[in-house]
């Protein structure tokens, strides 16, 4: 049985060394590294609906080109 996601919640993760703070809402997701304001933000939706690739594209340009490229070559599929 699983338990709804009704409220957000946050959990740290380590990647590389270098530590991020993910947050899952009912919305969709958000991962920031440690002591930055902004970070990747992907909605459930878009990534149901197949628009995850141009929401990821769009938040990496905020990002900068180093950045997207590191977590995605740290992403399983």
């Amino acid at each position: 049985m699983t338990t709804k996601l009704n409220a957000p919640f946050k959990r740290e993760i380590d990647l590389n060394g270098e530590k991020y703070t993910v947050t899952l809402t009912p919305e969709g997701f958000k991962l920031v590294q440690k002591g930055k304001r902004k970070g990747i933000e992907l909605a459930w939706a878009a990534m149901v609906n197949g628009e995850a690739a141009l929401a990821t594209a769009l938040n990496a340009s905020t990002m900068g080109v180093h950045h997207h490229h590191d977590m995605a070559s740290h992403t399983k599929h």
